[in-house]
Parts: C-alpha cells; sequence; structure tokens
C-alpha cells in the first residue's frame, strides 16, 4: 500500500495540475516507491510485507503487485514531472511486469479471489490479446449477470468496487460494451442518498455488510470518467501519459476517448 500514493499524486496531477500539491507529496511518493522496490523478490514480484524487525515475506499477491505495477509508472511520471529520474524504478517495473505477465505461478495463490483474476489488466502489465484471454479465462466464475462481479468465487456475494474495477479492465482494453453493460448492472447498489453498498448476497436477497463505504463510491467515480470522459484523469487505468513511463512499464492502450456518458 505504500506504493498507491503515487497514484493517487499522479491522478490528482492530471485532472487539477497543482503543482505546489505535487512538490509537497512527492517526498512521500519517493520514499513509499523505494521502500517498495526494496522488497523486489528475485523472481520480480514485491513481497508484501515486511515484518518490524525487518524480514521480508517470501511471497508475493499478483493484486498487490499489479497495482504496485502501476504506481511504478505514477511514481516514474511524477519523477519526469519532478526532474527526478529514478532508473531503479524503471527496472524493478520491467521485471515486476515481465513476473505478472509469464510467472504468476511463482505468486501465493489468492486464485479464489476475482481481484487475482482481473487485476494484471487492471494495473497494466497485461494488456492487448493476453489481457483479452485473461479475462476470458474466469469471466464465468466472477460474473453474475444482470448483477455484478463476486468478490470471491466460493460464495454467492457481489460488490461494487470489484465490479466497477472489472469495468476499467474492460475498458483498457478497448471492450467499452461489457464494461458499461457492468456498470448498469451494480446499479442496483445505488442508494437514494447516492452512495453505494457495498455487495449484495443475492441467494439471500440481502445487502451485505450494511454500510456505504468510500472505497466503492470511488470506484464508481473512476468507473463513470473512465467511460465518460469527464475529467482529464479519465486514463489514468488505461494508458500512461509520460513517455519515460510508457518506455519502463510498456503502459499503452488502444482504446479511444468515449465521449457517450452511462445512462
Amino acid at each position: 500500500m505504500c506504493a498507491y500514493l503515487a497514484v493517487g499524486v499522479w491522478h490528482h496531477w492530471l485532472v487539477r495540475r497543482d503543482a505546489g500539491f505535487v512538490r509537497r507529496c512527492w517526498p512521500a511518493v519517493r520514499r513509499g516507491l523505494d521502500f517498495v522496490v526494496s522488497l523486489q523478490l528475485p523472481f520480480g514480484g514485491i513481497s508484501w510485507s515486511r515484518d518490524p524487525g525487518g524480514t521480508a515475506s517470501a511471497g508475493a499477491l499478483v493484486a498487490g503487485s499489479s497495482s504496485i505495477f502501476q504506481a511504478l509508472g505514477a511514481g516514474i511520471a511524477l519523477g519526469e514531472l519532478m526532474s527526478e529520474p529514478h532508473p531503479d524504478w524503471e527496472l524493478a517495473a520491467g521485471r515486476l511486469g515481465h513476473a505478472l505477465r509469464g510467472h504468476r505461478d511463482l505468486f501465493l495463490d489468492k486464485s479464489t479471489y476475482s481481484m487475482d483474476w482481473y487485476y494484471p489488466v487492471l494495473g497494466g502489465a497485461v494488456r492487448g490479446a493476453a489481457g483479452r484471454e485473461l479475462l476470458r479465462s474466469r469471466w464465468d466464475d466472477f460474473v453474475v449477470a444482470g448483477l455484478g462481479v463476486r468478490c470471491v468465487d466460493t460464495n454467492p456475494w457481489v460488490t461494487g468496487a470489484e465490479t466497477c474495477e472489472l469495468v476499467l479492465a474492460l475498458h483498457a482494453l478497448g471492450d467499452r460494451n461489457r464494461a458499461v453493460g457492468l456498470l448498469r448492472d451494480m446499479q442496483h447498489l445505488r442508494a437514494e442518498d447516492g452512495g453505494y453498498w457495498t455487495g449484495y448476497v443475492y441467494r439471500d436477497d440481502a445487502r451485505w455488510p450494511e454500510e456505504h463505504t468510500t472505497y466503492t463510491a470511488a470506484a464508481v467515480v473512476l468507473a463513470v470518467d473512465a467511460l465518460s470522459a469527464t475529467t482529464t484523469g479519465a486514463y489514468i487505468f488505461g494508458r500512461a501519459t509520460s513517455p519515460r513511463a510508457v518506455a519502463a512499464t510498456g503502459l499503452a492502450c488502444g482504446c479511444e476517448p468515449a465521449l457517450s456518458g452511462v445512462r
């Protein structure tokens, strides 16, 4: 999670162009990414934690490492903006992307979770034909027609955040029709006040947990922005806007701006 601040700061820059904000946050972004890169394992994945004694876990998570891949791209772009290049981050991103594309069997097995399935696409490490094949491979395990995406494949429980994240992954692959369809499907979680319930247990016809979470609301906002291109941050999950970040991570997509909103 120490890496994710980079994505938030880069997104803020894309939307607000507030150089002062970037300068204030840059030291924390730099320290966070330096720490994360220090936890890279020999095969390229990022150890998911380090204990108080300084010992890193021997395991890496697909979802976490996929998010870190995107964060490294954002950090490289911020470094370019700050005139502080970080070739070590570029090297780490290259190794991490290779691991996520070709060695997912070396990561910890969390395959029961939908995040483990689509996050390599969401984070940008796997795109194009490989990304489409990855989403095809477990679509029927996780996607519940008319409702959204299961959090885990063993439970009859769809969640708003996971559904919107898959919307973003689909959009990054240029699959607008299915992205729009899933965003529409999850609107049953919208509350009267405009907030969103976390999830829905469809066998029991029950919302659970009974809470409106900020992370669910944020995922909805990001998904709607991606599909409507309302802000200049709409492609935060779609393409890198820094030449150095593109070169280092290969972050790019073939999707074109989609100007029609979701009704």
